[in-house]
C-alpha cells in the first residue's frame, strides 16, 4: 500500500491572506486620497465673462488725472462798512466793474437822525469850522494890532531912554530917573515876546480845536460814505445776496468781485494723493491741438469728504476765451517715468484692495489666488512690487462675484 505525497502551498499570498491585505490596501487608498485631495475652494466662471489681462514690464508714467474748474485769480470780498436796510441796487450780478463804482446804497434812520441831531451833525460841525476861521482871522488882526501898538511903546521908550541916557552921562538928569526910563523899556520887551508866546499858545489851541472839529466832520462824512457799497476792486460781481429792505448788519458780506487780471485752476483730489502733493509739481492739459502747463501753488490741508483741494497756475499762456467755471481734465505729474512691472487698472483692485490677485495657470485653465504689493498707481496701469513677474496673466475685472473661494476654473 503505497502512502499518498502531500503537496506544498509554495503561493507567497495564500487566499487567508487576502482577507486581511484587501482591505487594507483599500484604507491605504481612502487615506491616500484623502490626505491628497485638492481642498481648494473652487468657483466656475464662464471665461468671456471676466477679463484677464498680461503682467508687462515698461516705463510707468506716475502721473494721475484731475479735473479742474477755472477760477478768478483772486476773489474779493464785498461787506457793508456800516448797518443799515438795502435802499437801491444798483448793479447787478455778472456785470463788470471798475474800482469805485457804486454797486448799492443803505440807509440807516438812526445814523441819519445823529448826524441831523445836535453837535453830532454835519451841518453844525461845518459851521461851527466856519466860525473858528472867522475867529481865527479876526484874532489875527487883534494880534497884529497889539503888537503894532507894543512896537510903537517899544520905539517910544526907546527914544526917550537913548536922550535920557546921554543926559545921564553929562549929569543932566538923575540916577533914578534914568533907571525908571530903562526899566520901563525892559519891560515893553518883555512884554511883546510874552504877548507873541501867547499868540503861539492860542495858535495852537485853535489849531488843536479846528482838528478836532475835522476829525468829527470826516468820521461823520466817512460814516455817511460808508452807506454807500462801492467796489474794493475792478473785476466781476460775482454774488450779491441782498434784494431791497433787506436788514444788513456792518462787515457782513454780502457779495464777491472775481478778478478777471488772470485765472487759476482748482481741483479737488483724492486724499490718497494728499502725502504726495507739493507745491511746484506740474500739470498739463490739452484743448483742441494745444498743450498748456500748469504748477500747484496752494495745496489746502483741510480733508472733505475723502477730498482736499488744490490751486494750479498757468506757466504758459492762457487758453482763449477762457471762462469762470470751465473745466479741463488734467494730468498732475507726481513723479519721474520710470522701468516697472505693471498691470492694468481693473475692478479686481475694489474687491481685493491690492494685496491678491488671480493668477492663470500656464495652460489657462483655472487661476489661483496669490498675494501682490501694488505700489503707484496712474490712469492706466498698476505698479507691482511683489509676487508677480512680467509675462504672467492675471484676473482684472471685478472679484465680487467669486466670493470667498480661491481657485476659479473656466467653464
Amino acid at each position: 500500500m503505497s502512502m499518498d505525497k502531500k503537496i506544498e502551498d509554495k503561493r507567497w499570498i495564500k487566499p487567508k491572506h487576502l482577507k486581511i491585505i484587501l482591505p487594507a490596501i483599500a484604507l491605504i487608498i481612502v487615506v491616500l486620497l484623502i490626505v491628497f485631495r485638492d481642498t481648494t475652494s473652487t468657483f466656475k466662471v464662464e471665461k468671456d465673462k471676466i477679463t484677464i489681462d498680461k503682467v508687462f514690464k515698461g516705463p510707468f508714467m506716475d502721473f494721475i488725472r484731475v479735473t479742474g474748474v477755472v477760477e478768478p485769480i483772486s476773489i474779493v470780498s464785498l461787506e457793508a462798512l456800516e448797518e443799515g436796510r438795502v435802499e437801491k441796487i444798483l448793479i447787478e450780478e455778472g456785470s463788470l466793474v471798475k474800482k469805485g463804482d457804486l454797486i448799492l446804497t443803505l440807509r440807516n434812520e438812526n445814523l441819519n437822525m445823529s448826524f441831523t441831531d445836535g453837535k453830532s451833525s454835519y451841518a453844525y460841525l461845518t459851521n461851527e469850522m466856519n466860525n473858528q476861521l472867522i475867529e481865527v482871522k479876526q484874532q489875527e488882526i487883534a494880534n497884529k494890532q497889539e503888537l503894532l501898538a507894543l512896537d510903537n511903546d517899544i520905539i517910544d521908550k526907546q527914544r526917550k531912554l537913548d536922550k535920557t541916557s546921554r543926559l545921564y552921562a553929562k549929569g543932566g538928569v538923575s540916577e533914578e530917573e534914568y533907571l525908571v526910563l530903562k526899566s520901563s523899556y525892559e519891560t515893553a520887551l518883555k512884554n511883546r515876546t510874552l504877548k507873541q508866546q501867547k499868540m503861539v499858545l492860542d495858535g495852537q489851541l485853535r489849531d488843536n480845536k479846528r482838528s478836532q472839529i475835522e476829525l468829527k466832520m470826516l468820521m461823520v462824512k466817512q460814516q455817511l460814505e460808508n452807506m454807500n457799497v462801492k467796489a474794493p476792486v475792478s473785476g466781476q460781481l460775482g454774488t450779491l445776496d441782498v434784494e431791497i429792505g433787506k436788514s444788513i448788519t456792518k462787515g457782513q458780506q454780502i457779495g464777491k468781485i472775481n478778478v478777471l487780471t488772470s485765472y487759476k485752476i482748482s481741483a479737488l483730489i483724492d486724499e490718497h494723493y494728499i502725502d504726495r502733493i507739493r507745491k511746484g509739481l506740474t500739470a498739463d492739459f490739452e484743448r483742441e491741438t494745444d498743450t498748456f502747463r500748469l504748477e500747484v501753488i496752494k495745496v489746502y490741508p483741510q480733508v472733505n469728504n475723502g477730498q482736499f483741494k488744490v490751486d494750479f497756475r498757468f506757466t504758459s499762456v492762457l487758453p482763449k476765451n477762457i471762462r469762470t467755471g470751465q473745466s479741463y481734465n488734467i494730468s498732475l505729474q507726481l513723479g519721474e517715468t520710470q522701468q516697472a512691472v505693471q498691470v492694468p487698472r481693473g475692478g479686481f483692485f475694489q474687491s481685493s484692495g491690492g494685496q491678491w490677485v488671480f493668477v492663470l495657470s500656464s495652460d489657462g485653465s483655472y487661476a489661483l489666488k496669490r498675494t501682490i504689493k501694488i505700489g503707484k498707481q496712474n490712469p492706466q496701469n498698476y505698479e507691482v512690487l511683489e509676487g508677480l513677474t512680467p509675462g504672467e496673466k492675471i484676473i482684472t475685472s471685478s472679484y465680487d462675484i467669486f466670493g470667498n473661494n480661491d481657485k476659479i476654473t473656466f467653464k
